[in-house]
């Protein structure tokens, strides 16, 4: 980002050692310049036990990553007049959603609704910006119902909660599963042929595994429903396909993109999730962080920086790309050490020193008290 660089085999030695130090068993990393994929490199093991390695082409479980491709598909829609960023997303069905029969395990069951007096006015902006009040999940709730908890437009609260009720709405509004909207909308334009938003048979060849931080891995969950926030299925080169897709405005146009990445909220709160999250800081005006449409965003002195998480069990990721300068670079891992080693991947790669690590709970492995 400041203008020196890299050569790609003393980015890989670096790389390569820092997976090593912090023992992360698997990870991918993929650098933008001028808009476009210049250096991918995989490092590990999709599987730990088997030492079978990782590639370009491998499965891994998106996690979060999943909101900023449904983001997209979202301003998309926007751009083409089926919906309205500021419409209350209630006004587009015909009858409260809490009296729709759910047609899913969970997701789509609002009946916790039906007296709840401020759903109705969250919007599409609302919902992509994680202002919604809804919770993350509802199961964090103590008695795991759904509830509307800070007036809806008022404060930044991270809300996967948010996305499915747009997802839903969407769906009921557009008659067609998000799948199939993705496909046309998103994965198709990308070149995207080896993702989805659930589990596909052909991905059973080549997948990777979760490993926990001792090593040992998870199991493989095969059985997700489409959800907006989290379920997507993907590949470090179909991932890179979607960054350049988004760098070139190959899906929406550059003014879409504009108001996607414009900020929407000023974020205040000490960490994104916890206790820290309720408490306000002033730590982090020097970034102006906010959040946009999808996607958290930063001010640079290279330009905004829109970044966008996943964590899961065994699956931790990150991306970040300066669409004024054209640099990013997309990190994915099957290891629960590699956030650890984030903060030092995104300085050596493209010179970003701006991403705020602690406010995303990226304690550097350096820092932590190791067994």
């Amino acid at each position: 980002m400041n203008g020196t660089t890299i050569e790609a085999k003393m980015l890989d030695q670096k790389i390569d050692a820092l997976v090593k130090a912090a023992q992360v068993q698997g990870l991918v990393v993929t650098v933008f310049n001028d808009n476009k994929s210049v250096y991918q490199r995989a490092f590990g093991y999709k599987n730990a036990v088997t030492k079978e390695p990782i590639n370009g082409s491998t499965n891994f479980y998106g996690a979060s990553l999943s909101k900023a491709v449904f983001a997209v598909l979202v301003m998309k829609l926007v751009e083409e007049g089926k919906i309205d960023l500021d419409k209350p997303l209630q006004s587009y069905l015909p009858k409260p959603i809490y009296t729709y029969k759910p047609q899913t395990k969970w997701h789509d069951d609002f009946s916790d609704l039906k007296e709840d007096s401020l759903y109705a006015r969250i919007t599409a902006r609302m919902c992509l910006a994680h202002t919604s009040g809804f919770p993350n999940w509802r199961w964090f709730e103590p008695d795991k119902k759904l509830r509307v908890k800070l007036s809806p437009g008022s404060r930044y609260s991270y809300s996967g909660e948010g996305l499915v009720y747009l997802q839903v709405v969407l769906e009921k509004l557009l008659g067609k599963p998000m799948e199939q909207l993705m496909q046309e909308k998103v994965f198709g334009p990308a070149g995207m042929a080896q993702s989805s938003y659930t589990w596909q048979p052909r991905f059973e060849a080549d997948h990777a595994v979760g490993h926990t931080s001792s090593g040992e891995l998870y199991k493989k969950d095969k059985d997700n429903e489409a959800r907006a926030a989290s379920t997507l299925e993907t590949t470090p080169d179909d991932y890179a396909r979607f960054i350049s897709a988004v760098l070139q405005h190959k899906i929406i146009s550059q003014g879409t993109t504009s108001e996607m990445f414009r900020p929407q909220i000023r974020i205040r709160s000490a960490r994104q999730f916890g206790p820290l999250s309720l408490k306000d800081t002033t730590a982090y005006d020097g970034i102006t962080l906010s959040y946009g449409l999808g996607w958290g965003l930063i001010q640079t002195p290279h330009g905004t920086g829109a970044f966008k998480e996943g964590h899961s069990e065994g699956f931790q990721h990150y991306s970040i790309i300066f669409p004024e300068q054209g640099t990013g670079v997309v990190i994915l891992s099957n290891s629960d050490n590699a956030e650890s080693i984030f903060k030092a991947l995104l300085e050596v790669s493209i010179g970003d020193t701006y991403t705020p690590w602690n406010w995303n709970g990226y304690t550097p492995y350096t820092q932590k008290s190791r067994p």
